[in-house]
């Protein structure tokens, strides 16, 4: 059915009142329908933002760049004029800032559409895509394969991605209850979990060496300059195929915000919207947090920035909510290289000095 031609009600508009009678998502813009047009709008905004955000990324560092000597060095690299490019814009353009800036896009495109598929699934605004458990079961696989085969190229990637995935199957496995999903007791079973994994992570950390301690430690913060060992082309389809697979359950995900009892009443396949929902946000946050870290608030901040903007329907809350985390995280990594340069800060650093205010303001605007 088009999406213009869907009744308003369909998509989980929260009931009248419902903000008044402190409703999950109390405080948001009320619900506007969706039509194509306007979900263009909303996209083509925001990449316009994400375009202005690379251009900031490329033009600023330790070794500035004018807009100009970068629109000549990015012509120039796409026909092949690389002879044309003097060595130092090649090196700083694609060699350093283009790698990194690539890799946020992806990385905050998956955290905050997994932020946006766990408030949903979990029906809680402050979800995020941690609450599960799944960067901890990352860091520990990432500080196993530091321990156990230090020098191995993209173990630590490979060993984060498994460490991700298996907590993914345990916090399932404990948020079973009758033999099916219980959002309460998933919720239960990552906190618990991820609590347990901290405790190991603290174990483990003690047994580093000064120099490797260092670098986990970095990491554990959030760290963009070091690049994946995985073809960014591979990374960036999985990513495709997460948000496809999240994006195709937007208008059951709508209805199950009203409630878990009215959607089966509309036809809608709870558990199994659980399930996809669940799978694809986890491999999702894995994905991220095995290149890049434990970069924090970020699947938490920008779903609630996109939903006060444009609504609470996940026809436009799921796309907008990749582009805006893909804006975040550059613009985050930028301030991380430039506000003590030469010296990085952790990117992860960043996202929490802007993230723990503005949680508390979402907290304190919820609860009143």
């Amino acid at each position: 059915m088009p999406l213009e031609t869907k009744p308003e009600t369909e998509f989980g508009a929260p009931r009248p009142g419902l903000a008044q009678r402190g409703g999950s998502f109390a405080g948001v813009r009320a619900f506007r329908p969706v039509t194509p047009r306007r979900l263009v709008l909303i996209c083509a905004m925001l990449l316009a933002v994400l375009f202005v955000a690379v251009v900031i990324a490329l033009r600023m560092g330790t070794f500035p760049i004018s807009i100009r000597e970068i629109v000549l060095t990015l012509f120039n690299g796409a026909i092949g004029r690389r002879a044309e490019i003097p060595s130092d814009y090649w090196l700083v353009v694609f060699g350093l800032r283009l790698p990194r800036i690539a890799l946020g896009i992806l990385v905050g495109a998956a955290l905050s559409t997994a932020g946006a598929g766990y408030q949903a699934l979990l029906r809680n605004p402050l979800a995020d895509p941690y609450v599960l458990g799944v960067s901890s079961g990352a860091a520990v696989g990432a500080i196993v394969s530091l321990i156990l085969v230090p020098r191995l190229p993209g173990a630590i990637q490979i060993a984060a991605f498994v460490g991700a995935v298996a907590t993914i199957a345990v916090v399932y496995l404990l948020g079973r209850r009758g033999g099916q999903l219980d959002s309460a007791t998933l919720l239960l079973a990552g906190i618990v979990t991820a609590s347990f994994l901290s405790a190991v992570i603290m174990f483990l950390m003690t047994t580093l060496s000064g120099r490797d301690l260092r670098g986990m430690s970095f990491w554990l913060m959030g760290d963009l300059a070091t690049p994946p060992s995985v073809n960014m082309g591979w990374l960036y389809f999985l990513l495709v195929i997460g948000l496809a697979t999240i994006y195709g359950t937007a208008a059951d995900l709508n209805l199950i915000l009203t409630g878990e009892q009215e959607a089966r009443h509309l036809g809608v396949n709870v558990n199994r919207v659980k399930l996809v929902v669940y799978l694809a946000a986890s491999v999702l946050t894995g994905l991220a947090v095995s290149v890049s870290g434990a970069i924090g608030f970020l699947g938490l901040l920008v779903p609630h920035v996109m939903r006060m903007l444009f609504g609470t329907d996940y026809r436009v809350l799921i796309p907008a909510s990749a582009i805006g985390g893909a804006i975040l995280i550059v613009l985050a990594d930028t301030l991380a290289r430039t506000v003590v340069a030469p010296t990085e800060l952790p990117v992860g650093a960043m996202t929490a000095i802007a993230g723990a205010p503005l949680f508390i303001y979402l907290m304190r605007r919820r609860v009143r």
